[in-house]
């Protein structure tokens, strides 16, 4: 496999108004991202510090600040993906956007359905234009005195002994090591490994079906299954993998 290519998506929802932003956040989350609400250019600065941001999504218009001049700051010290959002719709004020280098340029009010499109097609831009790291990842992460080999895709215990997983659980432990320190919903580790279901399937058997894959992994990787402390239960979330993961290069 070669690469944690399960993360699931960071974005960051920009917008002065409370409700826009908080019907994005939430129709984001619903649809298998992680979505954060910010309001200001200060707060898009703290989560760019404290945390991984896939994409932002920045309205034209934050009261006082400019979402132009905010991304055009933005371009000069980070490569993340920004959408601009906007009421205004003139050709030129579109192409105001790409030319502080905007990825792409959505109006208000739009179809979410069409904004999640969108988002979707600016991620898969990002990921394949780093495909070829990608695909050459010949890293070695280590947690707890753990080793996972990403090229080969082989779990080493702290006392060196190869310990099978299956095709699932080396997924979900992917998934955990592209995400640590950040809470997990059970919709949200379902969405990375695709075991969403079909319509006829609740969002209790899903929710059944991760709890149990997730005894499994703990059933191999904890010392204590029951006191587990690398992948802990976030009370009212889902789960969390508490300790760090360092990267090396074998």
């Amino acid at each position: 496999m070669g690469e944690l290519g399960v993360t699931i998506p960071r974005i960051l929802v920009v917008d002065d108004d409370p409700e826009m932003r908080n019907m994005m956040t939430q129709f984001l989350r619903q649809n298998g991202s992680i979505a954060l609400p910010a309001a200001t250019e200060f707060e898009i600065s703290r989560h760019l510090e404290t945390g991984r941001i896939d994409l932002i999504l920045l309205d034209v218009m934050l009261g006082d600040e400019n979402g132009l001049d905010i991304c055009r700051r933005l371009r000069t010290e980070q490569d993340v993906p920004v959408i601009m959002v906007s009421a205004l719709s003139a050709d030129n004020q579109r192409m105001a956007g790409y030319e502080v280098g905007a990825d792409d340029y959505i109006v208000k009010p739009f179809n979410p359905k069409l904004l999640l499109a969108r988002v979707k097609a600016v991620l898969s831009r990002a990921r394949r234009s780093s495909s070829l790291v990608h695909r050459r990842n010949t890293k070695t992460y280590t947690f707890s005195g753990w080793t996972y080999d990403a090229k080969r895709d082989v779990v080493l215990s702290p006392a060196g002994v190869q310990v099978a997983l299956s095709r699932r659980e080396m997924a979900l432990l992917q998934t955990l090591l592209a995400n640590q320190h950040i809470p997990l919903t059970r919709e949200e580790i379902a969405e990375a490994l695709d075991v969403t279901g079909d319509a006829a399937q609740s969002q209790d058997k899903v929710g059944r079906s991760i709890d149990m894959l997730v005894a499994r992994l703990r059933s191999k990787i904890e010392i204590d299954p029951k006191d587990p402390r690398i992948l802990k239960t976030e009370r009212g979330t889902g789960y969390i993998f508490s300790v760090d993961a360092t990267e090396s290069d074998t």
